[in-house]
């Protein structure tokens, strides 16, 4: 093996597990905290409260969210840029897969930009306090609560198709039967992940 290509295996696998292990998590986290909402207001801003107190919150999201993010989204964009497609000459189903990966990691990296500026960076910048109240205020512009519709679907989407195209890379399904029964799983964590993150949109409003 050549030494571009052994490194853009090994660049590809990064990619991969950054998506997989500190992103995956850190998405599972965050539902479920705004799924406190559906509690009512005291349970989000307890919940809120309590993740602002722990320790070393700022290495935290630097080390474990920001990088990470960083380096998924650029590697992420340069295979977009690189890679072909076949979609339009080859309807298959993995073609198509493909293409929707791509769209949905452009608009979940906006959705993901608007969504830190408004509720981390205003914090940081301007004190903007981060509670159930603040949440709302922004949701009750029907603009953004579609706006916010259409990331959480696509944030969802992309690392549910993701966590499936990782299972394949890593060897872990090679098989055929194996990849139709992680594809079934990959749809069926897709819709769990986008039902609880549409039902904490409609519980703030």
């Amino acid at each position: 093996m050549s030494r571009p290509s052994s490194r853009m295996f090994l660049l590809g696998r990064m990619h991969s597990l950054a998506g997989i292990l500190p992103l995956g998590l850190f998405l599972f986290e965050h539902l479920y905290s705004n799924a406190t909402a559906m509690l009512g207001r005291e349970a989000y801003d307890k919940q809120v409260g309590m993740l602002q107190t722990i320790p070393f919150v700022p290495v935290i999201e630097v080390l474990f969210i920001a990088l990470p993010l960083l380096y998924h989204a650029g590697f992420g964009v340069y295979i977009g840029f690189i890679s072909k497609n076949n979609a339009f000459r080859y309807s298959y189903t993995r073609n198509w897969l493909f293409v929707m990966q791509r769209i949905s990691g452009l608009v979940t990296l906006v959705f993901i930009l608007y969504h830190l500026w408004e509720f981390r960076f205003a914090n940081l910048i301007f004190g903007t306090p981060i509670n159930f109240d603040t949440v709302q205020t922004q949701l009750q512009n029907p603009a953004i609560f579609a706006f916010y519709v259409l990331g959480i679907i696509s944030t969802t989407f992309h690392f549910s198709n993701g966590v499936w195209t990782a299972l394949i890379t890593w060897g872990i399904t090679p098989g055929a039967r194996g990849q139709r029964i992680s594809s079934a799983l990959r749809y069926v964590l897709f819709a769990m992940l986008s039902f609880v993150g549409v039902g904490t949109l409609i519980s703030f409003v």
